[in-house]
Parts: C-alpha cells; structure tokens; sequence
C-alpha cells in the first residue's frame, strides 16, 4: 500500500462505530500496518450519532488531525441517509460502505452521488448480526464488509486478530465468539456478490 487509507465510520451510540474502528486498526497493526482509530463525539448517549476514523499505512502516521477525506466510509445506520452528507470529503475513487436492506442502485440515488467516481455497497448488517449473533448490533458484519471492500487485510487474518479480542471479553461465551465471527464471514462473502 503506498498510500495511507482514511475511513469514516458513522453509527449511533450502541451500534459499535467506535469498536469497529479500534477492531480494524488492531488487525491492521497485527499484519504490520501502521493505524489510528479514534472518535469524534458529541453527546455520549445511546442513540446519539457517532463519528469514528482510521487511518492505516505501511509507512509510521504523522498526521494528528480529523479525516476530511476519507476514502471509504462505512454508514451503521441507514437513517443517516437524507439527513446527513455521508459523502462529504469522499474522493473520486472512494466508497460507501451501507448497512441496509435496499439495492445498492436505490441507495447511491438516495445519497445523491450524481456522476460522481464513489462506489456504494450495501450489506444488512443488522439482519447478519440478528441471524448469527441474536443481536441487532451491525459492527462486527460491517467489519467483515468494509475489509472486503478495501481489500487491506485477508479475511483469515481479520478473523484472527477478531477471535483473539473476542475471546478476551467473551471468554465464558463462546457462542458470541461464533456468533460475531460468522457475522463478519458473511457480510465478508454478501458484499463480495454485489
């Protein structure tokens, strides 16, 4: 990679934004990469907007600032469309990320992308997560998406680095453990057939 990746995430309070781009940078530095993952927040509540960037490179990060031109963005919750610019910054060649249960084609109109060069992907992140998890919590299938997508890791490796977390915090439940790593092959495998 010579360049270094800018991603957006944006979620509510609860849905993991902010878990899933600590969780990405994690595998990303245990394959060698360079990373930084942090939040913007404004009130910290359940159901309050989320904001959360990575940043991963092959080369040390020097930039300390806020992302404004973030090349993918990954969108958790998909009322976000219509009342917020989620394509703010994103460059020609970039892409959007969306947990939703619409096409892909009625999304990219939603969001008004026009003749813009931004690719939209649309995965049902919380349908995955209900199915494999029992909870309707999108961050670990987006994960497995926005990988995918940016192809930056493989997905053994994400799947290592998330099992070894997981198993951390989950020790006594294994069937999250599967659960969430189940969640991530299939949005993994879902955004790939588009």
């Amino acid at each position: 990679m010579a360049e270094m990746l800018e991603i957006r995430w944006h979620g509510r309070g609860g849905q993991g934004a902010k878990t899933a781009a600590i969780l990405l940078a994690d595998a990303a530095a245990a394959a060698g990469k360079y990373i930084q993952a942090f939040p913007e927040y404004g009130p910290e509540r359940m159901g309050a907007p989320v904001v959360s960037y990575n940043r991963i490179s092959n080369e040390p990060i020097l930039l300390h600032s806020s992302v404004a031109n973030p090349r993918y963005v990954a969108v958790l919750d998909p009322t976000f469309i219509g009342t917020m610019n989620l394509t703010a910054g994103v460059p020609d060649g970039g892409s959007i990320i969306i947990n939703t249960s619409h096409p892909k084609s009625e999304i990219a109109h939603r969001l008004d992308i026009g003749d813009r060069d931004i690719r939209v992907y649309a995965v049902d992140a919380s349908r995955i997560s209900e199915e494999e998890i029992g909870r309707p919590i999108p961050n670990t299938p987006m994960l497995g998406a926005l990988v995918r997508v940016i192809q930056i890791l493989s997905l053994d490796e994400l799947l290592q680095e998330m099992e070894r977390k997981l198993e951390k915090k989950f020790r006594n439940k294994p069937e999250v453990i599967d659960g969430n790593l189940r969640a991530i092959r299939r949005a993994y495998q879902e955004v790939a057939d588009q």
